[in-house]
């Protein structure tokens, strides 16, 4: 079914508008469930901002591909939201044709680890069936090291080379690049906080291709605060290191990266308050009071993060 009858935009639209006009990137925050899309949509809402929702193949398979879209024709999008629905790191060509077929309005195709001569032949392939149905598409560069989940991981990072990126470009036709310098996936980032991304290969990338908008993956700051609550509350994640949300801040506001995905904070925000509120009300078993209050959680992280370091905030 076509992205429009669900009120969908295409990512091309949302990215084009940050490229040319600077100083933001769009959000992509990674969802679930039904609990997490209503939060993801609330916080678009609530602050005006166009938004991707990302969903992985792993979270698809696990809503089903009638429940997942039944969720979001519910949600009663209209068009001048500016919200879009966004496969994340499909795998095959299959996976982003079968996505864009039940209403996605943009999709990845990931093939960075496979060279880059297969790369650019695969996501040629999607970029020609997407297109012709007005979807946007995705490719990558480089490689991010890093587990999410069963879908999205990586065992080592590598650059994406800025000398490579025009060729690739033009012969993907791909609409936006996700580039790595040195992010990652999961909540285990940083060895430590003093390292940094690689602006300097960033910026020799948005040289060479100008008028195509960049991507940051793997870009969740691994709030302290959500790790202290969650091991006060009976979990135990150890020494997990984010992206500095200056870093974010500088990326969204002063280079031409158009799109950070955030997952793995909105999953530790949704985990830090159902763990405080099962230890606070132990007689609780209601399943609907405590993934309302994950759900009000991940809400509020939107739209921080919407406000004060991406400020896509009033930019639709």
């Amino acid at each position: 079914m076509e992205y429009r009858y669900f009120g969908l935009n295409s990512g091309q639209k949302l990215l084009q508008n940050a490229l040319r006009h600077g100083g933001f990137a769009v959000p992509a925050f990674n969802a679930y469930n039904m609990e997490t899309i209503q939060a993801i949509i609330s916080a678009a809402r609530l602050t005006h901002s166009p938004v991707i929702i990302a969903i992985s193949e792993s979270a698809l398979k696990y809503m089903g591909d009638d429940m997942l879209m039944g969720m979001i024709s519910g949600a009663k999008i209209q068009p001048n939201e500016q919200i879009c629905l966004h496969l994340d790191h499909g795998k095959s060509v299959e996976s982003c044709m079968h996505a864009i077929n039940i209403g996605f309005s943009s999709v990845m195709l990931d093939f960075s680890k496979h060279d880059i001569d297969d790369n650019i032949t695969t996501v040629a392939e999607i970029a020609r069936y997407a297109h012709a149905r007005n979807v946007s598409v995705e490719s990558e560069l480089g490689e991010l090291s890093g587990i999410e989940d069963e879908n999205t991981f990586g065992t080592k990072s590598v650059y994406t080379d800025p000398d490579s990126v025009y060729e690739f470009v033009r012969q993907t036709e791909t609409d936006s690049l996700a580039i790595a310098i040195g992010t990652s996936h999961g909540a285990y980032k940083r060895k430590n906080a003093d390292e940094k991304l690689r602006f300097d290969i960033l910026e020799q990338i948005q040289n060479n291709i100008p008028y195509t908008p960049l991507v940051l993956h793997g870009a969740s700051s691994i709030p302290a605060d959500f790790i202290k609550t969650i091991n006060q509350y009976g979990g135990n994640i150890q020494n997990a290191i984010g992206i500095s949300l200056e870093q974010l801040n500088f990326a969204a506001t002063k280079t031409h990266i158009c799109k950070i995905n955030i997952d793995s904070d909105l999953r530790l925000a949704f985990t830090a308050a159902v763990r405080k509120n099962l230890h606070d009300d132990p007689s609780n078993f209601n399943p609907r009071q405590y993934f309302d209050m994950g759900r009000d959680a991940i809400r509020d992280y939107c739209i921080f993060l919407i406000r004060e370091v991406f400020h896509s905030n009033n930019k639709i």
